[in-house]
C-alpha cells in the first residue's frame, strides 16, 4: 500500500509518500481500506518530534481519523461486514490506503455524508462530546465558552452544544474569521475577538450575569485568565488544547470560591476499550443528529493524501476553518469548497 510517512523530525516537506507493507488485522480489529484522513494539530507536533504514536500505533504514519471501507478483519460480533462505509479514531496510521483498527472505535458513516466529509468527524466530534457532554457534563441551558472557535473541534463543539440544548459562546482573532464562522448557522450564540482589549466585558455582556457553566479550552495558556475570571458558580474548565503554551500561574482561590472543577483530558493516548466506549455513547447520543444533518462537519478543503505536506503548511499557517481532508488517489468523491458543512 502507499503511505505517507515521516522520513525524520521536521518542517512540512519531510513527509514522503511510501511503499509498505499493507497491515494485517489482529484480533478484535477490521482491515479497512481508507478513502478519505483529516489532518489534526497532533499529526504536526508528531511529523516534528514532539508527540510520539501511543504503543502498537504506526510510529511513522500519523493521521488520528479515518473514513473508509470495510475489506475484512475480525468481523464476528463486530457489527460490520464487508463493504461497509465506517469511520473512526486511530493512534495514528490514517495517512495511508489500509490499515487496521479496532472495531470499537469505528462507527458507520451515515449515508449523506461523502468520504471527504466522514473523515472529518471522528477526531473532532468525539472530542468535543466527549469534553463537553461526558467530561464537563453540559446540561440544557447552560453556557460554555469555546475557545478557538473556527478549529475543527472548535466549530463541532458549537454544535454539540447546541444539540445538548446549551448557549455557544466563541472566540476567534481575526475579523474574517468570525465573519466566515457566523454565515455557517454552527449554533453560536456569540463570536468574541479572542484579542481585543476589553474582551472580558464582552464576555461578561454574552454569558450574562451568570457567566459560562463550561469552559472548552483548545489554546491553552493565553486563554487562562479569561476562562477563570467568566466561570460560573460549580463552572467547569476542560483543557484540550495547548497552542499557546502549557504552563500556567492559576489562582487557587479563584477556583476554590467557585468551586470549580478542572479536567484535563487527551483521547489519542487513551487504551482502546475507553475509546471504544466513547465512540459508543457518541453513536447513541450524537449519530442520528449527523445522520440527520444537525450535526455536521465543516471541511476548509481536500487534498490529495500525495500533498499531505502541503496540508500540514496549511494548518501551520492558522488561516483554514475547520478541518483539512486528504483523499485517496482513485477513491475521491465530490470535493467539498472551502469551509462546507
Amino acid at each position: 500500500m502507499k503511505a505517507i510517512v515521516i522520513t525524520r523530525p521536521g518542517p512540512p516537506d519531510v513527509l514522503a509518500l511510501r511503499e509498505l507493507p499493507d497491515p494485517v488485522p489482529g484480533p478484535g480489529e477490521l482491515l479497512v481500506a481508507v478513502h478519505a484522513t483529516a489532518v489534526n494539530r497532533a499529526d504536526l507536533l508528531q511529523r516534528r518530534g514532539l508527540y510520539p504514536a501511543p504503543p502498537g500505533s504506526p510510529a511513522e504514519i500519523p493521521g488520528l481519523e479515518f473514513a473508509g471501507e470495510v475489506l475484512g478483519g475480525a468481523l464476528a460480533g463486530s457489527g460490520f461486514s464487508p463493504g461497509d462505509r465506517v469511520m473512526g479514531i486511530l493512534g495514528g496510521g490514517g495517512y495511508a490506503e489500509r490499515l487496521a483498527v479496532p472495531a470499537g472505535q469505528c462507527l458507520p458513516v451515515p449515508e449523506r455524508l461523502s468520504w471527504a466529509e466522514a473523515a472529518a468527524v471522528p477526531e473532532t466530534f468525539l472530542t468535543a462530546f466527549d469534553a463537553l457532554v461526558l467530561q464537563a457534563g453540559l446540561a440544557p441551558g447552560e453556557t460554555a465558552l469555546i475557545t478557538a472557535a473556527g478549529s475543527g473541534v472548535g466549530t463541532a463543539a458549537a454544535q454539540v452544544a447546541r444539540e445538548a440544548g446549551a448557549r455557544a459562546i466563541g472566540t476567534l482573532r481575526t475579523a474574517a474569521k468570525r465573519e466566515r464562522v457566523a454565515t455557517l448557522d454552527l449554533g453560536f450564540a456569540a463570536l468574541l475577538d479572542a484579542g481585543a482589549p476589553d474582551l472580558a466585558a464582552q464576555l461578561a455582556a454574552a454569558a450574562g450575569p451568570r457567566g459560562v457553566d463550561v469552559v472548552l479550552d483548545l489554546v491553552g495558556a493565553a486563554s487562562w485568565p479569561l476562562a477563570l475570571d467568566a466561570l460560573a458558580p460549580r463552572g467547569r474548565i476542560v483543557a484540550v488544547g495547548t497552542m499557546s503554551g502549557a504552563r500556567i500561574e492559576l489562582d487557587l482561590g479563584a477556583l476554590m470560591r467557585r468551586r470549580a472543577t478542572l479536567v484535563g483530558t487527551v483521547l489519542r493516548s487513551r487504551p482502546a476499550a475507553e475509546k471504544a466506549s466513547l465512540t459508543r455513547a457518541f453513536a447513541g447520543r450524537m449519530l442520528p443528529a449527523l445522520a440527520a444533518g444537525r450535526l455536521r462537519a465543516v471541511v476548509d478543503r481536500v487534498l490529495p493524501l500525495a500533498e499531505a505536506a502541503a496540508a500540514h503548511a496549511l494548518l501551520e499557517g492558522n488561516d483554514t476553518l475547520g478541518k483539512v481532508v486528504l483523499e485517496v488517489a482513485g477513491r475521491e468523491g465530490p470535493r467539498p469548497g472551502p469551509a462546507t458543512g
